[in-house]
């Protein structure tokens, strides 16, 4: 378990970071990512990178885990702290949500956001 966790801290560092490629590295190919802006879900590598290009050019999210706990469906819940700025730094919003990941074969196979952690 701590190596599953270990995983997604290093998913959070690339995020936060902007590495695109580092987080896809770290996604199943054919990977259900929820979409947070617009609801539904985006699939696979291009879906993904598509969706986070888009949004890093509106917004500038940063994550940071907080709390990690599994489901009996193993599923591995993470309360994190978020905070959204606009592209000048502006505070849009702080919050504490839950992200929930399904591995598979050692990779994020799908995530899902919560509103409470």
């Amino acid at each position: 378990m701590l190596e599953k966790l270990a995983f997604l801290r290093r998913v959070y560092e690339r995020f936060n970071a902007r590495d695109i490629d580092g987080v896809l590295a770290c996604l199943h190919p054919d990977v259900q990512w929820a979409n947070g802006q617009d609801g539904g879900y985006v699939h696979g590598h291009d879906g993904v990178r598509r969706y986070w290009t888009r949004q890093w050019t509106m917004i500038d999210p940063h994550v940071e885990p907080m709390d990690f706990s599994v489901t009996s469906g193993g599923e591995i819940v993470v309360a994190i702290r978020q905070t959204v700025r606009d592209p000048s730094g502006k505070v849009l919003a702080e919050k504490k949500v839950g992200h929930v990941f399904l591995l598979e074969d050692g990779l994020i196979k799908r995530f899902d956001i919560r509103t409470t952690p």
